[in-house]
């Protein structure tokens, strides 16, 4: 067929089956396809694709409601444009379809192909992130779940010990990272009630810290952990104590295997993320390490074309402010619609860079006194500010310089002047 009109495809993904729908420029349905997830299924699709005239030079864009999966990876080798669509926006483009709210998966693949057709210059392609960008992407992101599941898992752990173990709290409130810690974990093991606990003696104790990797102050901990565990405690009755004790047993279990997954995800990103060209320059920021560096590259990516200008980061992190005006009111707020994974690694980085940089601090406190914002927002305009500064190294290919990103009062009156 011949390729003297604009086609588009829309797809209305399932787990085990996809839908398939092509139109032209003018709306027309073209063809209605209905394909399995796999390797048949995706051939059938790239030699239906190819049948109306799609080729490396001009292929066919594909709407699709998903950013992920193998599908996806299919469809974007190549040249291919893929616009990953929010089910929302599609369930709105549907009212204008149809006003009797019906809903069927091939109906479905027909007006993400219409919106392509209508409207593909408001909505972003996926970006054209190199492979070890994406490998990295999925590495951090990874990381950062595990981290949240270990500590939702440690907040579990945490609160089941107060209702029967105080004293296993009282002994490992002195640790950093408490119950996460490889001793806490140990103890906990060797005596998972606070009766047995009592009982450990000196040289028990001893043997769990080692076991534990401790390698200095052993004598000194066992002591003090000994005193702890055989002060003065009100108990749980026995038969229950030993109940919450197993279950204590089978929630740590959980806990380890979570610290454990993140140990492993933080060395795969130590180990990936250095390699990235842009590694060196995200380094440079102040407050940026290798885990949080590789979360802020993981949502950015290192298509250098993904943002029109740093305005567009901004608002994508959710940095930047946002205006809602109607008649005679206006207020200027926070986004709420953002990327919640940089905004959550800017909340962290913008933290940091307070103590790493002088210029950052600078900027942070004449927020807070100039301008009377609240911690929160000082620190949200502190992002704001390096993520664009970020934006423009990674186009120009400079590292972070102190003396340009914060300049000192005196020096920036002067090129004013």
């Amino acid at each position: 067929m011949g390729r003297n009109i604009l086609i588009y495809c829309g797809i209305d993904w399932a787990e085990r089956t996809h839908d398939v729908a092509l139109v032209d420029d003018s709306g027309q349905l073209l063809t209605k396809r209905h394909i399995t997830d796999d390797a048949a299924g995706y051939k059938i699709l790239l030699d239906l694709l190819v049948e109306y005239g799609d080729s490396e030079e001009n292929p066919i864009p594909v709407a699709i409601e998903t950013s992920r999966g193998l599908l996806v990876a299919v469809l974007r080798a190549g040249k291919r444009k893929v616009f990953a669509i929010n089910p929302m926006a599609a369930a709105r483009y549907r009212d204008r379809h149809s006003v009797s709210r019906k809903k069927a998966d091939p109906g479905d693949a027909l007006v993400l192909a219409n919106i392509l057709r209508t409207d593909m210059h408001a909505h972003r392609p996926l970006p054209n992130d190199s492979d070890l960008g994406r490998a990295i992407a999925v590495l951090a992101r990874a990381q950062q779940d595990s981290l949240w599941n270990r500590q939702q898992l440690s907040n579990q752990l945490r609160s089941l010990l107060r209702e029967y173990y105080p004293a296993a709290l009282a002994a490992f409130e002195p640790w950093r990272n408490g119950l996460c810690r490889p001793e806490a974990r140990e103890l906990l093991k060797a005596a998972p009630t606070p009766t047995r606990a009592a009982r450990l003696t000196r040289t028990q104790l001893e043997a769990a810290l080692k076991r534990a990797g401790r390698k200095r102050g052993i004598t000194a901990e066992a002591e003090r952990l000994r005193g702890v565990f055989r002060a003065d405690y009100t108990h749980q009755p026995l038969l229950v104590e030993e109940a919450l004790g197993k279950q204590m047993l089978a929630l740590l279990v959980q806990l380890e295997a979570a610290c454990t997954a993140a140990d492993d995800l933080a060395e795969a990103v130590e180990e990936a993320f250095p390699q990235h060209p842009d590694a060196e320059i995200i380094l440079s920021f102040p407050g940026l390490g290798v885990q949080l560096g590789a979360r802020v590259l993981a949502e950015i990516g290192d298509d250098k074309t993904r943002f029109a200008d740093a305005r567009g980061l901004k608002a994508y992190a959710g940095a930047s402010p946002i205006t809602r005006a109607s008649g005679k009111k206006s207020s200027i707020t926070r986004r709420w619609v953002k990327n919640d994974r940089l905004n959550h690694a800017g909340y962290l980085w913008a933290f940091a860079s307070i103590t790493a940089s002088p210029g950052a601090k600078a900027h942070y406190r004449r927020r807070r006194d100039d301008h009377g914002d609240w911690h929160a927002a000082a620190q949200r305009n502190l992002f704001n500010r390096m993520l664009g500064q970020l934006y423009h190294c990674l186009q120009h290919g400079q590292l972070f310089d102190e003396a340009v990103a914060f300049p000192s009062a005196p020096l920036a009156v002067v090129e004013a002047a």
